[in-house]
């Protein structure tokens, strides 16, 4: 049998810029799943987006692994350099116990990507925050308030760095990395820190700046959320002192202050001390994301 995807439609060019096509995934003449593909209006050189589903019943034949590597074909074609794919877990049927060896399995999505060659980049995790009532005090000594714009600057270019050295660490160009840090400041920030939609705020400890958040309410890379964390960090030299979990939990405060109460964030793989500060607040991880070098 010969697996082959098809085009469901014409080709679409956003005004924006970029592109993205649909296609079948058939064997032969029969449809076993779908592909979507697109490309980002990113300044520089572009990623490829990959969206595969593979219908149940025709999973384990290599429908999934030859629909993927002719979509990669196809995202050559249109000069991407790399291919993001993702795997959501909630909506994974093959992401459930072993029931031979009573544990848990890695995900079919995953198995298959990294079979593939994608190597993990990040997850998004959620957290449904809880009711105003239960909302927690702020830690004694510590106080919050927002990042002004004399601020604003200084707090974008340490933000950007960190950011652009994660995506540099996970696969990305110095190039598509500075490209995608200087697309979020225009889509995300381009009041500064007067931007609507957008709050930044500053945690200090007895007086003294120890580290700072930024949430986000609109335009947000979910829509299963209300509000996002693009940045967290806390001040070299305080971390260790638990300003961290102050920052998240004054995060969701606000939160519930604006009356959202899904809050979502992006952590990149390999940070495994954040990755253990979101577990112990109740995250949960339900997205990971991969990424491979189209060579």
């Amino acid at each position: 049998m010969t697996t082959t995807l098809r085009p469901t439609g014409p080709e679409i060019r956003p005004p924006e810029g970029g592109r993205a096509r649909a296609y079948e995934i058939r064997v032969n003449s029969r449809p076993v799943g779908t592909v979507h593909l697109s490309s980002g209006p990113e300044d520089g050189p572009a990623p490829g987006r990959l969206r595969l589903h593979v219908e149940p019943g025709e999973r384990r034949r290599g429908r999934g692994a030859v629909a993927a590597l002719a979509a990669e074909e196809v995202l050559r074609g249109w000069g991407c350099t790399r291919v993001e794919a993702s795997v959501p877990l909630t909506a994974d049927a093959e992401s459930s116990a072993d029931p031979d060896e009573g544990r848990e399995r890695t995900p079919a999505g995953v198995r298959l990507l990294a079979a593939l060659g994608y190597a993990e980049s990040s997850s998004h995790l959620i957290k449904s925050l809880p009711s105003p009532h239960t909302r927690p005090a702020p830690p004694p000594g510590r106080a919050l308030r927002p990042l002004t714009d004399a601020e604003f600057d200084a707090w974008w270019e340490e933000q950007a760095a960190t950011f652009v050295a994660g995506l540099i660490e996970n696969g990305h160009s110095r190039e598509q990395a500075l490209a995608s840090s200087a697309a979020g400041r225009r889509t995300h920030l381009p009041e500064g820190a007067a931007t609507a939609g957008a709050a930044l705020r500053v945690l200090s400890s007895e007086g003294t700046v120890v580290g700072t958040f930024w949430l986000g309410f609109t335009g947000l890379p979910r829509d299963d959320v209300h509000a996002w964390v693009y940045d967290v960090r806390v001040r070299p030299g305080r971390r260790g002192e638990g300003h961290g979990r102050a920052l998240m939990l004054a995060a969701e405060t606000v939160c519930l202050d604006a009356g959202a109460d899904r809050l979502g964030l992006n952590v990149f793989a390999g940070n495994t001390p954040a990755r253990r500060l979101y577990d112990s607040l109740g995250y949960r991880t339900v997205e990971r994301h991969f990424l491979k070098p189209l060579l």
